[in-house]
Parts: C-alpha cells; structure tokens; sequence
C-alpha cells in the first residue's frame, strides 16, 4: 500500500431493511430511522440511515479491502446528504498516508443527493508473515546451517 493506492468501489443498496436492521443494531431508537410516517411528520420524505450503521458501512469498506487482520485505529466521518431507501451509497477511498504498517484512508459515500459521508480511517495491517507472501515458510523441526545433520546424543560415537 503506498499513497495514492485507491480502493475498489463499494456499492450498497440502499434497502429499508438495511436501514431499520441498523438502527435497531446501533439501538437507535428514533422514529425517523424506522418509521415512514413519523419521519414525514417531521419534514424528511422517507425513512434514513442513522450515523452509526453509516460508521460500520465504512469500517466494512476498509477492512473488505486490508482484509481480516486489518485494525482500525480510527474512523472520523461526517455525514451529508441522507440515505434514503431505494437508493445506492458507493463507497470509495484513496490511501492519502503510509507509515510503516498504518495508512491513512480517505473515504467518501455518494448517493443520489450527493455526497453522503466523507471522513479519514486510520488502518493498520500487520504483515502476514511468509506465507501469506508466498515464501517458503521454514519447517522448525527441521535444522539447518553449520552441523545440521550431524549425529548428536550418546549414540553419536557408535
């Protein structure tokens, strides 16, 4: 990962189901984030997603792109235009700093209004070990260097 690295796109429907089920995850219980009708009352033409499923969205973002070692040391997002159903949220995000196995993420969720969510997520990667890499991992029952092979113990002078 270097800076300027972006990520792949996310889409996400925007279902009221992934609305409610969040709001009632996160325990936000305010009527505008379950309930059509109060929410209309209140001037919004619909149901919205509550700041906190919009907060696991993006952590979901980065960790589907670092994978499942991946930290997140910190998240700060600040919400735009509302998510409302039927629409699409696209999650995107460039790699804006680097400092050893930390990166700086800079994301942004669009919508059909515009802009929905931008913020900074700090992620750390640990590195995978070789493996992961592809490397050939050494077997430590087996020895190797200067005497390796040599007979040792009391059988050695037999």
């Amino acid at each position: 990962m270097k800076p300027g690295d972006e990520l792949p796109p996310l889409e996400i429907p925007l279902t009221r189901t992934l609305i409610v089920a969040g709001a009632i995850a996160s325990r936000d219980y305010q009527d505008v984030h379950h309930d059509a009708e109060l929410a209309k009352q209140k001037g919004s033409p619909d149901i919205f997603m509550n700041i906190l499923t919009t907060n696991g969205l993006v952590g979901r973002f980065i960790t589907d792109h670092f994978g499942p070692t991946a930290v997140l040391r910190r998240v700060a997002i600040r919400l735009g235009a509302p998510n409302y159903p039927g629409d699409t949220m696209t999650l995107t995000g460039t790699v804006t700093d680097v400092d050893g196995d930390t990166a700086q993420v800079r994301v942004i969720g669009v919508n059909g209004l515009g802009h929905h969510v931008t913020g900074t997520v700090t992620v750390t990667v640990p590195d995978p070990g070789p493996e992961a890499r592809g490397e050939p991992v050494p077997d430590p029952g087996r020895e190797t260097g200067p005497g390796a092979g040599a007979a040792t113990g009391p059988e050695a002078g037999s």
